[in-house]
């Protein structure tokens, strides 16, 4: 269960999101919408109403061996129930 959730994503569009009862976290990529809601109930003790997810594509990064790129990963939208709110969030 917790190997689903990576890590919140906090950004300035996202905490516009997140006073319309929306968190976005950086998830597994092989976890699906089912696994990353049963984590996040768990983990943050509320209520998910909904998630949608999206897989991000990797950006191009160059060093002084070459050219690379970094992996793609996985987002996910969570919507929580009416009412609830995670407290992580609160103070970003």
């Amino acid at each position: 269960m917790y190997y689903v959730i990576k890590k919140p994503l906090i950004t300035e569009k996202n905490s516009a999101l997140n006073e319309a009862g929306i968190y976005v976290f950086e998830v597994d990529r092989e976890a699906d919408k089912i696994q990353i809601k049963e984590a996040v109930e768990k983990f943050f003790r509320v209520k998910v109403a909904s998630v949608r997810t999206a897989i991000c594509r990797g950006r191009a990064r160059r060093n002084r061996m070459g050219q690379g790129r970094v992996q793609y990963w996985k987002k996910a939208m969570v919507k929580l129930a009416p009412g609830e709110k995670i407290t992580l969030f609160e103070g970003a």
